[in-house]
């Protein structure tokens, strides 16, 4: 008996760290990147036919993954036990089959559940939801047998600080570029690069050749079709999928310039200029705008700081939006501002930077830096020439990144390990 509690005991509290590190995660992974989320939530708004609520889906990318984290916290914490255990088998009893529909229906190729740091298949995301459904059941009903990391009387102050910490860390993730880049554009990348995938790892096709005989159509390969037999007679070539491989990371960079019409007094399409930027030995500017109409006038101004910058020390400077010619047209007679404006998709613009406006300075096709509309080069900072200046070189991403994330934990940990010390002390105490 005694060992039946004890296996009963470890399968609980392993079913709540299980819980709790994957509701952490993947809270944690979306706070990171609010307006990535958001965007997701937006596919399946349009898949549902619901586009009006568009305006609801930033604040849903916000406290959602906030819900989730708290809830991840609490389960790892073992904090509230039984409300926690009931929030689980909640969430999971919704998820699983609403995760199961979209694994049938594949109105999204990706559930969003880890945002864009792990990319996993929907039927993928419906066995792991299976297994944490497991794992939810079993807390709700031996949740007496977690042992709580916090007694009841500090598990409040837990749980307001953890929330707080959430909102605010997801806030200023969206105020701000993301501090962890999950995306193919990440600062370093040589945009070619990834472009390319190895032919051996790339999709495997097939020719197939269609030939007719006495009203009878046969399919064959290029090593057995009738090429030389006069009694078959040719009717269709079409190539058949083998074997599926490796996309390349970017598949999508495609840029066009736009000049401007006297005549019809409109912008329209000049040339696709992919390559020439891609292939530009010099630094070029890519202000990135997914709609010029969303650009306030302080972030204009900062901007025009910039372009008289690149224009005295002749770096290209490119406006890239996603805007109608009509709009552009219409925001350009209001506001003046002597861009080069170009046209690309409006995800790609999404995808390369979470800012409108953002700027992107590329060199030779590797992205050197990536500034959001709050954080744009000032007068102060541009004095010299770019390779004279600091923002001009390369910066180590990854070590950035690692000191964002270790600052995070810090800032979460720190104030958690106070709680655990009150909460210590008060027991002596008692």
């Amino acid at each position: 008996m005694k060992r039946n509690h004890r296996l009963i005991k470890i399968a609980t509290e392993l079913s709540r760290i299980i819980g709790g590190a994957t509701f952490v995660f993947s809270g944690f992974v979306k706070m990171v990147d609010p307006r990535g989320f958001a965007y997701k939530i937006q596919d399946y708004l349009i898949a549902f036919g619901l586009s009006e609520w568009f305006s609801l889906a930033l604040p849903v990318a916000i406290l959602l993954p906030v819900v989730e984290f708290l809830l991840g916290v609490c389960l790892l914490l073992g904090i509230y036990r039984k409300p926690v255990s009931r929030l689980f088998l909640l969430f999971m009893m919704v998820m699983t089959p609403f995760t199961l529909w979209i694994a049938i229906k594949n109105p999204v190729e990706d559930c969003g559940c880890f945002g864009d740091a792990v990319v996993i298949g929907n039927w993928a995301t419906f066995y792991k939801n299976i297994v944490l459904l497991g794992c939810a059941i079993l807390t709700v009903i031996h949740y007496y047998k977690i042992t709580p990391f916090l007694s009841s009387k500090t598990a409040l102050a837990a749980a307001l600080f953890t929330a707080f910490f959430g909102v605010a860390f997801a806030v200023y993730n969206v105020m701000n570029l993301p501090i962890i880049d999950f995306r193919p554009y990440k600062i370093g990348t040589h945009i070619p690069d990834k472009m390319k995938v190895d032919p051996a790892k790339a999709d495997q096709y097939e020719t197939i050749f269609v030939y007719e005989k006495e009203g009878v159509k046969e399919e064959f390969t290029e090593e057995n079709y009738p090429w030389n037999d006069s009694t078959w007679t040719f009717v269709e070539m079409k190539t058949r999928l083998v074997k599926k491989g490796e996309k390349p990371e970017i598949e999508d960079f495609s840029i066009v310039e736009l000049e401007w019409d006297e005549e019809g007094n409109r912008y329209m399409e000049a040339a696709d200029i992919t390559e020439k930027i891609l292939s530009d030995p010099s630094y070029s500017f890519l202000v990135i705008s997914y709609t010029l109409s969303d650009i306030r006038s302080d972030e204009l101004s900062r901007l025009k700081v910039l372009a008289d910058y690149a224009a005295k020390y002749r770096y290209p400077l490119y406006c890239v939006t996603a805007s109608t010619f009509e709009t552009i047209a219409e925001w350009e007679c209001r506001h003046q501002s002597g861009f080069t404006f170009c046209h690309a998709d409006e995800l790609l613009l999404k995808t390369i930077i979470r800012s409108n406006p953002g700027v992107v300075l590329l060199k030779n096709g590797t992205i050197i830096r990536k500034w959001g509309s709050r954080s744009l080069p000032t007068e102060k900072e541009l004095t010299a020439p770019l390779d004279r200046l600091e923002i001009g070189m390369a910066v180590d991403r990854k070590k950035h990144e690692i000191s964002a994330v270790g600052v995070t934990a810090l800032l979460f940990l720190l104030p958690l390990g106070v709680i655990k010390w009150a909460d210590a002390r008060m027991q002596t105490k008692n």
